[in-house]
């Protein structure tokens, strides 16, 4: 199926210019292709169901987000980790690669993007605004111009569109193709929701309207349309894990894309549904499990103690890199010796443990069993 063509420019490159789209004629999904949506829209449903019933979702929802962010970064080359984010984060080090704003930028902007869906519908407007919380005061290897689509000529790898693996649309052509996609985000069809999110993401890319970060911005952008779609209540699918782990295929497949090969992006990208809310799924049983684990040795406490024990326990879910400064804005107790008992009794019940052991100042500690969930 074609989606476009390449078309020589006048400075002598060929650039691909999209055809109207979705495809008047539709697109002509194998029934094989079609099973396996149904078999990942029902792993979404799992994931979604078990998630509601996770005590303090809100809390574990920040580890979810932070997963996708660190791997959807280290795609772009980004070295910082999902740890150096929390230290970041936490303020318990200030000893943290240069890069660790990508992961934080990141967050803020789905963070944005899913708040502001309250108030305006997935649009345009909405994706130069995720973009613009994304890139404004970012790291970026040449300018961005946050929040606005680029008014000149980008390309995929090369030192220019004449020797580029990939020349997207020029400014003239691009804006119509927005338009096209806009318009598809909220197009009554008998697509199901999760199909629908893998062609939006490949033609998102393929569109390529930024001058930087269209990857970043796009893969917000799938986990966005299953939240508008209401297949994922919180965004607790870190796609980008998949897509980091196999990101020689997901190039490919993105490529093949927009040569016409939809069905092959689309198996990849399902794949990719499929197994990431099955990890998901799994990362909520060994939450349960260790939620009730450490609740019961926090209640084996005395009461006063399990009082305040039990609020540092939900805290740590959200934040699980701490030193006493920490313990201390979320206990309100006005001495260093007295976070320093509930460090050290979380310590004692073998829930927290000394982060570096070399360290004898500015010392931190980590909830690492939490941590290891994530890896």
């Amino acid at each position: 199926m074609k989606l476009g063509k390449y078309i020589k420019q006048p400075q002598g490159y060929k650039a691909f210019i999209p055809d109207p789209f979705p495809p008047k004629r539709g697109f002509d999904l194998s029934s094989r292709l079609i099973q396996k949506a149904s078999m990942a829209t029902l792993k979404l449903g799992k994931l979604d169901g078990i998630t509601q019933l996770l005590p303090d979702k809100d809390f574990f929802l920040f580890m979810y987000i932070r997963k996708d962010a660190t791997s959807s970064s280290q795609i772009e080359g980004t070295q910082a980790t999902m740890i150096d984010a929390i230290e970041a984060e936490s303020k318990t080090t200030d000893q943290l690669p240069d890069d660790v704003n990508d992961i934080l930028h990141y967050i803020d902007a789905l963070n944005y993007g899913i708040k502001r869906l309250e108030k305006i519908p997935l649009s345009l407007r909405l994706i130069k605004e995720i973009h613009r919380e994304l890139m404004t005061g970012g790291r970026t290897t040449q300018f961005a111009d946050p929040g606005y689509f680029r008014k000149s000529q980008n390309w995929i790898s090369g030192s220019s569109p004449t020797n580029a693996r990939f020349v997207p649309p020029p400014p003239s052509a691009m804006l119509d193709s927005l338009s096209n996609l806009e318009k598809f985000l909220h197009q009554k069809d008998k697509l199901l929701p999760v199909i629908k999110a893998g062609l939006i993401h490949a033609q998102f890319e393929t569109i390529h309207p930024f001058l930087d970060s269209n990857g970043r911005t796009g893969r917000m952008l799938i986990t966005i349309y299953l939240h508008m779609s209401g297949l994922l209540e919180l965004p607790v699918l870190f796609l980008s894990w998949y897509f980091k782990n196999n990101q020689k295929f997901y190039y490919e497949s993105l490529r093949k894309y927009a040569n016409g090969q939809i069905d092959n992006w689309l198996d990849f990208f399902l794949d990719g549904i499929t197994t990431t809310a099955d990890e998901a799924v799994e990362t909520v049983k060994r939450i349960t499990l260790l939620r009730e684990r450490d609740m019961r040795k926090i209640q084996s406490l005395g009461k006063q103690s399990a009082t305040s024990s039990i609020k540092v326990l939900r805290e740590l879910f959200k934040m699980p890199i701490v030193n006493v400064n920490t313990i201390r804005q979320w206990t309100g107790y006005s001495t260093r010796q007295g976070a320093q008992k509930v460090i050290d009794r979380f310590i004692k019940l073998e829930i927290l443990e000394l982060k570096d052991k070399n360290k004898t100042y500015g010392r931190s500690f980590i909830y690492k069993e939490y941590l290891d969930i994530f890896k």
